[in-house]
């Protein structure tokens, strides 16, 4: 079982959980606004240690439209699959006004997902310099 960390509490969580949902699990309130689902990035994370090396080209997408790539991931398109730490960003008790952290996410990570190396996606959707 991967171990992961999240705001100094560790555990165990489930081979190929997704980590919105084991940070869940770890008692951290995260925000996944668009239900885990690559839309609003609520869910992004930093990390620490063990990131991974590959990425959903809908999480891409979503992280160069906020200029968010190479700083932040969307814990809603990681599964985890070895050991992470990780620092939310985005919690239910840092945000004013939050009454929930937004609608449960599905099991399996959605839209659905097929990892890539960073360097295909980048390949397949440079970045437009005008």
């Amino acid at each position: 079982m991967p171990k992961l960390t999240v705001d100094g509490k560790s555990g165990d969580v489930p081979h190929g959980q997704r980590l919105v949902l084991a940070i869940e699990s770890l008692g951290v309130n995260i925000g996944h606004r668009c239900g885990g689902n690559a839309r609003c990035t609520t869910c992004r994370v930093q990390f620490v240690d063990g990131e991974p090396g590959t990425m959903t080209e809908a999480e891409y997408v979503r992280l160069r439209a906020r200029d968010l790539y190479g700083t932040r991931r969307l814990s809603c398109q990681i599964v985890c699959d070895h050991d992470l730490s990780v620092q939310p960003e985005i919690t239910l008790e840092n945000q004013e006004g939050w009454t929930d952290t937004g609608p449960p996410p599905d099991p399996t990570v959605q839209p659905l997902a097929e990892w890539f190396p960073r360097e295909e996606l980048e390949r397949r959707n440079p970045v437009e310099t005008g």
